[in-house]
C-alpha cells in the first residue's frame, strides 16, 4: 500500500481540525479547541484504483503571534491550504503560505479549501476572487466541515493529485530551512 504525508495549512481558526475530523472519522464538534504544533492522523483512500494511506498532519494555524513551521512540511506529498470564507483576511494568509511553501520546499500538489460553505450568506469572499486563484493554477474547492460538503472530494483530489504528480519534492533551496 502506498502511503503519503499531507499537511493542512491555513490562518488560525478556518476550520482546519473540523476537516480533518470530518474527515477521519466523520464527525464535526461545535467546540473550538486549538491545535497546539501538529496533530497527526491517517486514513485510506482509493485513487486511481490505488489504496492509499493518508498520513494527515493538522498544523497549528498561522496568525500574527505564530508562523507555521516549514521543518513540518519535509516528506509530505501534498498538503491542503484553507481558508474562512467568512474572513477574507484568511485567503491572504493562504496566499503568502503557499508562497512561503514553495520557496521552503518545492513545488508541491495542493488543494486549496474554501471552508465554512454552509455559512455562504456570511462569505467576505466572492467568485471573483475565487476564480482569480483558479486562473492561478489553483485547484479550489468549497467545503463545509459542518455538513462535510466538499471534504471527501478535497481530500480524495488531493490523493489523485500526488498519485499523478510530477512535482519535485526537493528545496529550491537545499540545507536552507525558511521558518
Amino acid at each position: 500500500m502506498i502511503q503519503k504525508k499531507i499537511c493542512l495549512l491555513g490562518a488560525f481558526a478556518v476550520g482546519k481540525t473540523s476537516l480533518v475530523a470530518r474527515f477521519v472519522k466523520s464527525i464535526y464538534s461545535d467546540q473550538y479547541l486549538t491545535t497546539v504544533g501538529v496533530k497527526v492522523d491517517k486514513k485510506t483512500v482509493t485513487a486511481d484504483k490505488q489504496e492509499i494511506n493518508l498520513i494527515v498532519w493538522d498544523l497549528a494555524g498561522e496568525d500574527e503571534f505564530q508562523k507555521v513551521q516549514m521543518s513540518y512540511l519535509r516528506g509530505a506529498s501534498g498538503y491542503l491550504l484553507v481558508a474562512d470564507g467568512t474572513r477574507r483576511s484568511t485567503l491572504e494568509t493562504a496566499r503568502m503560505l503557499q508562497k512561503r511553501v514553495t520557496q521552503s520546499i518545492g513545488m508541491l500538489p495542493f488543494i486549496f479549501i474554501i471552508n465554512k460553505n454552509d455559512l455562504v450568506t456570511e462569505w467576505e469572499t466572492d467568485d471573483d476572487t475565487i476564480i482569480e486563484f483558479e486562473n492561478q493554477g489553483w485547484s479550489v474547492v468549497k467545503a463545509s466541515a459542518k455538513t462535510g460538503d466538499g471534504v471527501e472530494a478535497a481530500f480524495r483530489s488531493i490523493a489523485e493529485k500526488m498519485i499523478g504528480s510530477n512535482y519535485s519534492a526537493s528545496s529550491p533551496h537545499s540545507g536552507e530551512e525558511a521558518e
